[in-house]
């Protein structure tokens, strides 16, 4: 497990535009998700609240509840979605290279523009999340970087949490793609 990890940290902390991140952007309000080019890049977990977010190359996501083995599962926010260009762009306006994990949510995905797509139902591999709203930019990203809140604000930059309809395996280079 610790290599698996290892692999996923070395992903999540790839620099923009390094061969280990890729290249994409976030898109401008389409909701698209490309061509079947979409990616899952990164998988954290919490075990704790508050606590680190952990790296993992893969994980199991559960129809109802969220992803085994964090701690915050159940109800609307069962696992919480965040796009590796959106997060790009936002730390380039703020002149920060900050690894996405600072960002606390559970999926990193490329090529996946979350606006304005609540009840839209996004597919990682086997699994089905349908996405019931925003993840605002709170306090934390200021003290990860000072306007960094503000940056992640348009567009639904910060992300996007769901609940999940249909669970599964995920592991990291799963096709991501919206159901139509």
């Amino acid at each position: 497990m610790a290599e698996s990890a290892t692999a996923s940290a070395a992903t999540a902390s790839a620099a923009p535009g390094s061969a280990a991140s890729g290249s994409g952007s976030a898109g401008s309000g389409s909701g698209s998700a490309g061509s079947g080019s979409a990616r899952l890049e990164a998988i954290w977990l919490k075990s704790a609240r508050k606590g680190p977010m952990e790296p993992v190359a893969a994980a199991t996501l559960v129809a109802g509840k969220g992803l085994e083995g964090n701690v915050d599962r159940g109800g609307y926010r069962q696992v919480t979605l965040l796009d590796a260009g959106a997060w790009e762009t936002a730390t380039r306006e703020v002149g920060v290279d900050l690894s996405p994990d600072a960002r606390r949510a559970n999926l990193l995905v490329r090529g996946v523009d979350f606006c304005d797509t609540a009840n839209r139902v996004l597919r990682i591999a086997r699994c089905r999340i349908r996405i019931r709203g925003e993840t605002l930019p709170c306090g934390r990203m200021e003290d990860a970087a000072p306007g960094l809140k503000t940056a992640l604000a348009p567009g639904w930059r910060g992300g996007a949490y769901g609940i999940v309809l249909e669970g599964g395996p995920l592991a990291l280079g799963d096709a991501v793609a919206w159901e139509s």
